[in-house]
């Protein structure tokens, strides 16, 4: 069997409208293929699903953006980036020449004013080149392979950089860098004239939903605490005037840009990217965000969109009895969170306190987070500390039971089946 999701990704594509204009003000765009269009899906272990024209290469532009923040945020830590730059949505096109009123510093890193300073953020003592080869190795290692630079793009964008020269300038006069802010545009226009592909971006958005690490070369790029502000901010910011529309349409943290490019990034399920260089009035990719409202709305990928009901987290629970004794037999399925796991605590403060066995099984457990893992031990220690053994079922080590007590914790049990504790068939 062929798996259907390349089919998808065609249909997808063949369905959406032609509508839209490349970018103009700046001469090479104007000269791309205003047909081309791909789409890209990249899971959690690495695997790519794509469609289209996918071996087209383009260049990034301001999906750079968001990478760029990241850079900054693990190099210069928090503080110091949000001292510069904001995390407000600034309600302007990405080209206004606006600072906060109240604090003198761009509004985000998302618009062209607030992506100039966070370049300037990146190895600030280095020379303009060596500032230019980090990011480009930072970016790099987002996509899991070398990255290069367009020169025309990069020349010809160059040449029309008066708009964002002066937004420097304002920002320089404002000491929101202290660079050459000449130095500091160029290395930016070549930072966004880096050429990457519909499956890079993929990889690359993928890279922030997986908490940093890149799902193919299985580098931490940076930090889970950088990759969840980032997506933060894409989720508020990334989609321009159009970021409203977007979270109520689509509700994937995303960020586009004017070569055609739209990347979404999805904690924990999917980067997904799509390339169409036909763009609408605020610069967004007219078919990437019909791409993205079809995604999101047939595989239910909007980010509010509600989870499996939490109770549906306790298989069975009852009494049991074997050659051991009687036991508490609690079963667990599915991901434990903070609500699946106010559902365990729940049933747990229903056993009486008679000092008999429990046996709790995490055998059909898909995960655990911090809080709920935090939950279940302190759950378990106050059970031990009434008197009851606790066997665990726990084939994937999600609970560290030697922070359970000291001496009173039985050994663990590789199964219901070794304490003759499991339903028979169609019990």
């Amino acid at each position: 069997m062929h798996t259907p999701i390349p089919d998808y990704l065609h249909e997808v594509l063949e369905n959406t409208r032609d509508d839209g204009e490349v970018a103009a003000y700046i001469p090479e765009l104007a000269r791309a293929n205003p047909d081309l269009l791909a789409s890209a899906l990249c899971m959690s272990d690495g695997k790519i699903y794509a469609a289209g024209d996918i071996h087209e290469r383009f260049t990034i532009q301001s999906i750079s953006k968001p990478f760029v923040y990241a850079l900054a945020l693990q190099e210069r830590g928090f503080e110091t980036v949000l001292d510069r730059i904001g995390v407000e949505p600034s309600g302007e096109s990405f080209n206004s020449a606006s600072l906060d009123p109240r604090t003198q510093r761009p509004e985000n890193p998302m618009v062209n004013i607030g992506a100039i300073a966070t370049h300037a953020l990146v190895r600030p003592e280095a020379s303009r080149d060596e500032r230019f080869e980090a990011v480009r190795a930072g970016l790099s290692a987002f996509a899991g392979r070398e990255l290069d630079v367009d020169e025309a793009v990069y020349a010809s964008e160059m040449g029309t950089a008066f708009r964002n020269m002066s937004l420097a300038y304002l920002v320089r006069s404002v000491d929101g860098f202290t660079q050459d802010p000449a130095d500091i545009v160029e290395g930016y226009t070549r930072q966004c004239s880096i050429l990457v592909d519909v499956r890079d971006l993929a990889v690359m958005a993928m890279t922030l939903a997986n908490a940093g690490i890149n799902p193919i070369t299985q580098e931490r790029v940076v930090d889970e605490h950088v990759a969840q502000q980032v997506l933060s901010v894409m989720t508020t910011c990334g989609m321009y005037d159009a970021a409203g529309d977007w979270m109520t349409q689509v509700g994937i943290p995303a960020k586009s840009g004017v070569a055609g490019g739209i990347i979404g990034a999805l904690p924990g399920q999917v980067g997904a990217a799509v390339f169409s260089p036909r763009l609408d009035p605020v610069g967004n990719s007219v078919r990437g965000v019909q791409a993205f409202e079809r995604f999101s709305g047939d595989m239910g990928m909007h980010l509010l969109k509600s989870p499996p009901l939490s109770r549906d987290v306790i298989r069975h629970a009852n009494l049991r009895v074997s050659g051991h004794g009687e036991f508490h037999v609690i079963e667990l399925q599915g991901p434990l969170r903070f609500s699946s796991a106010e559902r365990v605590m729940r049933e747990l403060e229903q056993i009486p306190n008679d000092r008999q066995a429990i046996a709790l099984d995490l055998a059909r457990v898909s995960s655990v987070d911090d809080v709920s893992r935090r939950m279940l031990m302190e759950g378990l220690r106050r059970l031990i500390l009434e008197g009851h053994a606790v066997y665990l079922v726990d084939p994937r080590s999600s609970i560290p039971n030697r922070d359970l007590g000291d001496g009173t914790f039985p050994a663990d049990a590789a199964s219901l089946e070794t304490l003759g504790l499991a339903l028979t068939e169609g019990s």
